[in-house]
């Protein structure tokens, strides 16, 4: 999505060292898990950056930057009510909406998993939760339809790990 956004892909559309950009995500995503924060979204970030003009990772750096400096004002930023931020949620959520396009809403396999990711993260108050639903539901669906050679096996796994955590979890 970000490589689309600012024009990185290929003919074939692909992006040329993908495995660093989604190795650093993955790194910063751990990271920040094993730091006690909540989930890293390098990914995001990276969209509104490219989405602005950067290109290069000066950007990612400078806003980095920002945030230090953002900590001196840190009791100002806690007292500005959750209500007031709403509305920039909304337009971020907004924004982020481009990328459906792209999905191929006439294949079931793709569209009611993508439906259930997308809906999924506001009524559940969790981006994890619909990201959930919609990796168990694409397993669901894409065995149920005969497509299950298409399936790879860390889709299998990570479906039986959800399946077992939200299981164990309702207890």
């Amino acid at each position: 999505g970000v490589g689309r956004q600012g024009g990185f892909l290929d003919d074939q559309g692909r992006l040329a060292g993908s495995e660093r950009a989604f190795f650093s995500d993955a790194v910063g995503t751990t990271a920040g898990a094993l730091l006690g924060t909540s989930p890293v979204t390098s990914y995001i970030e990276s969209a509104a950056g490219v989405e602005e003009g950067g290109r290069t990772g000066l950007t990612a750096i400078v806003v980095g930057l920002l945030f230090l400096v953002a900590l001196v004002f840190l009791p100002v930023i806690v007292a500005v009510p959750a209500a007031a931020t709403a509305p920039a949620l909304i337009v971020v959520g907004a924004m982020m909406m481009e990328g459906a396009r792209s999905i191929d809403w006439k294949r079931i396999e793709y569209a009611v998993p993508s439906f259930l990711t997308i809906v999924g993260m506001p009524f559940t108050y969790s981006i994890a939760d619909g990201i959930s639903l919609g990796i168990v539901s694409y397993t669901f669906i894409s065995v149920l339809i005969g497509k299950y050679k298409n399936v790879s096996p860390v889709m299998y796994v990570l479906t039986a790990l959800l399946i077992a955590y939200f299981g164990f979890a309702s207890h």
